[in-house]
């Protein structure tokens, strides 16, 4: 098996209110996707619930168990302008985190060579301690921690070509010389982070913001330039991809204009780097994505390039 899915119904629940972007039938058109003949055959598993031990290894306790407490029994509680938490919210963001811990097991175990995380709600934005831009506890990070914790990995990198920038992922990587993170991201747009001269503690950081309107030509610019390369230098045991389809042409959340090529070409370089460091062992997790067609034909190049050997 080359690539597994994680997801689970549980991540439905999650409500967010009328019109929101982050909405259920986001999960939906993933899974319509991989209903798609070219992936009917990957096995998909259940996504477990992440415990408040995995969170609290990137997250502060009280807050982990703050967000835990807060859950309503029905109407919202909101954490941030954009972040809001539903009667059904518990399950999905202990599930969107569990499922990349649950990958991280099966890719060390030598289950799979690649795992993707079909979960929602995104991750890439909560901090330590704060929720923010849709994101409650961020999911890759607590893979990423939970890869070094459970698996003694002392190299670990995440490369995000979300449309905005992984604020939380770097909050949480910068003083950590034995984690990596790399960002493709349109600037100026929120959260307003992201800055080229950001490097973290050991040249671990890497940011290359993308002016509005930017395309094919300086997205691959800047990974050729800026983030393949200091990928290749920090030869990672194991890499991520925050993978947000929200910097496609047809998002309305965002003015870059990626193409469906521009997600199966920067996932080749990244699936070739790992094949280089770490045999071949990469996990997705799924970030933003906010047009349906856009979400959908750009998760379906992105899938395609993890599948191939």
């Amino acid at each position: 098996m080359t690539t597994l899915i994680f997801t689970h119904r549980d991540c439905f629940e999650h409500d967010t209110g009328p019109g929101h972007p982050e909405s259920p039938e986001r999960l939906d058109v993933v899974w319509q996707t991989l209903d798609r003949d070219a992936f009917r055959h990957l096995e998909r598993r259940d996504a477990p619930e992440a415990t408040v031990d995995q969170l609290a290894r990137v997250h502060a306790r009280d807050y982990v168990e703050a967000v835990l407490e807060a859950m309503p029994d029905t109407g919202y509680v909101r954490l941030d302008a954009d972040t809001l938490l539903s009667p059904g919210s518990r399950g999905a963001i202990l599930r969107a985190a569990g499922s990349v811990c649950a990958a991280v097991d099966a890719v060390q175990a030598g289950e799979a060579l690649r795992a993707f995380c079909a979960v929602r709600p995104c991750g890439h934005h909560a901090e330590p301690a704060r929720a923010m831009g849709f994101c409650v506890f961020n999911n890759v990070a607590v893979g990423a921690a939970h890869a070094r914790a459970a698996h003694g990995l002392t190299r670990v990198a995440v490369v995000d070509y979300d449309v905005h920038h992984g604020n939380g992922t770097q909050a949480m990587f910068e003083a950590d010389p034995g984690l990596f993170f790399a960002s493709t991201h349109q600037a100026p747009l929120y959260p307003g982070t992201g800055y080229a001269h950001e490097h973290g503690v050991a040249a671990n950081i890497v940011n290359a913001p993308l002016p509005p309107f930017s395309g094919s030509a300086e997205f691959r610019r800047a990974m050729e330039v800026d983030v393949l390369p200091a990928v290749d230098a920090f030869a990672p045991e194991l890499l991520f991809i925050s993978a947000g389809f929200d910097a496609h042409a047809r998002d309305p959340l965002a003015q870059l204009q990626f193409t469906n090529a521009d997600f199966e070409w920067a996932t080749r370089q990244l699936v070739a780097l790992a094949d280089k460091h770490c045999g071949g062992k990469v996990i997705s997790v799924l970030e933003g994505g906010y047009d349906p067609v856009g979400l959908a034909e750009g998760c379906a190049a992105h899938l395609q390039a993890l599948m191939r050997t």
